[in-house]
């Protein structure tokens, strides 16, 4: 029996793709437990019970497989956020829901949290990064920059550099997040409202 196929003749089968997923998760357990350096293609193999070549079958490198691992866990991220922002009433409180978004998500998939810094930091303590507003994979901050501009044109929020204050907001989200991930002790449910005033009285009209 010929395996079933997802989308035209020459889309993945059912079983490839299952196998593509499979390979994927363990290069995302394995990026956050032993680090992208150490995440070889045979390491990932063996997570997976399969041969490199058979790896190689699927994905042809390394960088296309943790390529791919990336782009899911940002895709997931991506619609955790967007899920929660659909919820909100209005400019205000969608602002608001962002920020407790970009916590929870984190908060709950710690490490797809370790695939991202892991990804799109150096290796030199993690603390620049590879190439320059990567940081902004799938344009973040632009979404978060539309939401203020939404508030600004409603009358909600006050008048101000949408990009920029997007972007302090955004650092002030990645740098609770870095303490966080040295330091998991941290009470992030706590650290989230105090982030959600911050950004509030960063962007609230003023009497």
């Amino acid at each position: 029996m010929t395996p079933r196929r997802g989308d035209g003749p020459d889309a993945p089968t059912f079983t490839e793709q299952a196998r593509r997923r499979q390979l994927i998760e363990c290069t995302i357990d394995l990026i956050s437990t032993r680090g992208y350096p150490a995440t070889s293609l045979s390491a990932i193999a063996e997570r997976a019970g399969v041969s490199k070549a058979a790896v190689l079958y699927h994905f042809t490198s390394k960088d296309n497989l943790t390529r791919a691992a990336l782009d899911q866990v940002m895709t997931q991220f991506r619609g955790y956020v967007t899920e929660r922002l659909a919820r909100a009433e209005g400019p205000r409180e969608a602002v608001v829901a962002y920020v407790r978004a970009m916590i929870g998500y984190q908060q709950a998939n710690r490490r797809h949290v370790r695939v991202i810094t892991e990804m799109l930091l150096d290796d030199a303590g993690g603390t620049q990064l590879k190439t320059p507003g990567s940081h902004d994979t799938g344009g973040r901050w632009q979404a978060l920059a539309d939401l203020l501009t939404e508030g600004q044109k409603a009358g909600v929020l006050r008048e101000f550099d949408a990009r920029t204050v997007a972007l302090a907001i955004g650092g002030a989200i990645d740098g609770v997040i870095a303490h966080w991930l040295v330091h998991p002790e941290l009470d992030l449910d706590a650290a989230a409202a105090e982030l959600e005033t911050f950004t509030l009285n960063a962007i609230e009209r003023r009497a």
